[in-house]
């Protein structure tokens, strides 16, 4: 099959490796589109090496049909248009699939939806459930709104009914995370927005940070007794300097480090069955929905890549794999 593979120079190539089939209990899907998340670029950057024992391949989250069956799995699930969560391998012509971490492909979506669905809707999703008691009444306060993950945060707590507060790193960004739904956002690179809440009586219940380093202070500062911290990446930096511990402990809070690809193949069964009971009726009408940046033909990642590196995302960037069809 053909796959997005390294050169020598970390450069993104069409390549052929060996068929992937599905083992027992997993499904074999013919990908049509696969998103493109951080993570993929600090793979390929040496950064972030993939769990022992899953692809090497890039590419955690596709959409697509259903070819094969592993043993064990329904046979319903043959010909399934579905969106999937993967541990790796997503960039590639075929990927086999755990068949609890996939859902069928809601009838509104389009294949790029449905392929910029699961990582970062599961990954919002994750950091929400993080605050059992989390409800309308609560406010949650999202750094990199205009991400994936800010965008999907974004609708899931405003589907809750919650407050949603987000930084963003420019007034185009804000426009569109207002537009998303935001009832408040704050461009950092105008303004302090801890000074910012803090003029305006804005606190927050729970706190959505893929940046933590220098933000972990004003995090505590703004952020409600019992409040939840869940840091998610590190995009200010592995450390941080002069952290204030004493806050933690005066607002009882919690700080809680998260990622989804190295959980247990259980826990994101039980993830993906959580997230489909709760929003199941939202995904199946359209009302929750990823929105999409831009898409980028299989042969163009490294374009795909510098629109991540380069923040320049409003929503999910997408590759689509359809070219393969004219090979």
């Amino acid at each position: 099959m053909l796959t997005i593979d390294l050169n020598e120079n970390k450069q993104l190539v069409i390549a052929q490796t060996p068929t992937v089939a599905a083992a027992r209990g997993q499904v074999l899907i013919k990908v049509n589109a696969a998103g493109v998340n951080r993570a993929d670029l600090l793979q390929r950057q040496g950064k972030y090496p993939p769990p022992p024992g899953d692809s090497e391949i890039l590419g955690l989250e596709v959409c697509g049909e259903v070819v094969a069956l592993g043993e064990g799995v329904a046979s319903q699930w043959l010909g399934q248009h579905v969106m999937a969560l993967c541990a790796g391998g997503g960039y590639g012509e075929f990927v086999a699939v755990d068949v609890r971490h996939c859902m069928v492909k809601p009838a509104t979506f389009s294949n790029a939806q449905g392929a910029a669905f699961c990582e970062v809707f599961l990954t919002a999703f994750d950091a929400i459930a993080q605050y059992p008691e989390f409800c309308a009444e609560h406010t949650v306060l999202v750094h990199a709104g205009a991400s994936g993950v800010g965008t999907a945060a974004i609708s899931l707590a405003k589907y809750l009914q919650a407050q949603v507060v987000v930084t963003v790193g420019s007034d185009e960004k804000k426009q569109f995370c207002l537009a998303q739904g935001a009832d408040k956002a704050i461009n950092y690179r105008q303004h302090n927005w801890r000074e910012v809440m803090k003029a305006e009586g804005l606190s927050a219940d729970l706190i959505i940070d893929p940046v933590a380093s220098g933000y972990l202070n004003d995090d505590l500062s703004v952020l409600n007794m019992d409040g939840r911290i869940v840091v998610l990446a590190l995009l200010g930096g592995r450390y941080s300097e002069q952290f204030d511990g004493a806050k933690l402990l005066q607002k009882r809070a919690q700080l809680i480090g998260s990622t989804l690809r190295n959980r247990t193949p259980d826990y994101k069964a039980k993830l993906v069955d959580n997230l489909k009971r709760t929003f199941g009726d939202a995904l199946n009408s359209g009302h929750i929905a990823p929105v999409i940046d831009s898409i980028f033909p299989w042969e163009e990642a490294m374009s795909a890549h510098q629109v991540l590196q380069d923040n320049a995302n409003l929503g999910k960037v997408v590759l689509t794999h359809e070219s393969l069809d004219e090979r």
